[in-house]
């Protein structure tokens, strides 16, 4: 019996030692691991965009959720808002421009404007360090009651319930989502 338990055990801790290898201590633990979230959401995100035909993106579920079009207008309007406030960098967009999206605007400018939007956000978080995560966050010139810190957290977040969300509309579209993809 014991050495069924130790054999267990081991089962399940192997691929946390294996994991334990490749770790790599950081100066800025936190804001490093939002931009290796970045860059993966950010992948999932712009290919669930390119992969619904241009005629779905008004498709929603139910009444009560957005259509596809306004879930990416939606991530562009929060990568812009949140990243420039997250790294106190001027916004590529001011509030009026990013209130003037639409989604009925043609796939191919929202699918611009989503990768638009996190080649900023890239860019953007890519300044920021652990040492800031204290301060307030500033949106457009306006403090926000928010930490850099939560802004961080929140933006990590939203990208895991929008690629969600969009990888549920590509499936009840018959389209498998980018993470669902066969290797190639």
């Amino acid at each position: 019996m014991k050495f069924i338990t130790i054999f267990i055990l081991g089962c399940a801790l192997w691929p946390i030692a294996l994991a334990s290898q490749t770790f790599k201590r950081s100066a800025n633990p936190v804001s490093d691991a939002v931009r290796e979230l970045l860059a993966r959401d950010s992948k999932n995100l712009v290919a669930s965009a390119e992969l619904l035909p241009g005629e779905k993106y008004g498709y929603h579920p139910t009444p009560a959720q957005m259509t596809f079009g306004q879930l990416m207008v939606h991530i562009v309007q929060t990568n812009v808002a949140l990243c420039s406030g997250i790294s106190g960098t001027p916004a590529p967009l001011t509030p009026d421009e990013l209130q003037k999206l639409s989604d009925s605007d043609a796939k191919d400018a929202l699918v611009g404007a989503i990768k638009r939007s996190f080649d900023y956000c890239t860019e953007a978080l890519g300044k920021v360090n652990d040492s800031q995560l204290g301060d307030e966050m500033m949106m457009y010139g306006r403090p926000s009651g928010l930490s850099r810190a939560a802004a961080l957290v929140t933006i990590a977040a939203d990208w895991a319930d929008h690629y969600s969300t969009a990888a549920s509309y590509l499936r009840l579209n018959g389209i498998l989502p980018p993470t669902a993809q066969p290797q190639k």
